[in-house]
């Protein structure tokens, strides 16, 4: 499933707004009002993922940026990108959209 979801793109949800800060970004579900803050790394992984890159690009690129194993940012980006997912405020872009 992981290896799956690294191959996936990805839209905001038409209910999510963002805004970076300082590095951070914070996302707000307009639906319930939730908030959800990103540390500098999770905006990394973001704006990668709104530039049109896939998890597994960005990993890709990462990988030469910090010092940390390939396993251990595979598992961080998979994480990051389901919690978005179950949030709601990112979605599997349509093969035809």
């Amino acid at each position: 499933m992981v290896s799956k979801l690294l191959d996936q793109h990805f839209d905001f949800t038409r209910d999510t707004l963002s805004q970076e800060l300082s590095g951070e970004t914070v996302l707000l579900k307009l639906t319930d009002e939730q908030y959800f803050g990103l540390d500098q790394i999770g905006t990394r992984v973001l704006q990668g993922l709104v530039e049109e890159s896939t998890p597994a690009n960005i990993i890709e690129s990462m990988l030469s940026e910090y010092e940390v194993s390939r396993e251990k940012l595979t598992a961080d980006v998979a994480e990051l990108v389901n919690q978005l997912l179950e949030a709601g405020l990112i979605s599997i872009r349509s093969e035809t959209g």
